[in-house]
């Protein structure tokens, strides 16, 4: 198991309800192989630069540990999920 870190931000115009729906999406596809280490939704922030014609959104960062498996299936269905604007996961060496 590799220890990893995923950031992605969240569209702002979709209500609360639906942002805690598709965290609890995302966990659930890390703890289906893995294991949550951290995970801290760090609210609404200002984008440094337009995204998809969205100027905020709606951050959360999430430290995990899991098979390379994981995270491909991770990052497919973050590709095709509506609610998110962008994605980044990488490697965490710390």
């Amino acid at each position: 198991m590799r220890k990893y870190e995923v950031m992605y931000i969240i569209r702002p115009d979709i209500e609360q309800e639906a942002v805690q729906a598709a965290v609890e999406k995302f966990q659930g596809i890390i703890s289906n192989g893995g294991e949550i280490t951290k995970h801290d939704v760090q609210g609404k922030r200002r984008l440094a630069y337009e995204i998809k014609k969205f100027r905020d959104g709606v951050f959360v960062l999430v430290n995990f540990t899991a098979e390379p498996a994981v995270v491909t299936e991770l990052e497919r269905i973050m590709k095709i999920s509506d609610e998110v604007i962008r994605y980044l996961i990488t490697n965490d060496v710390a």
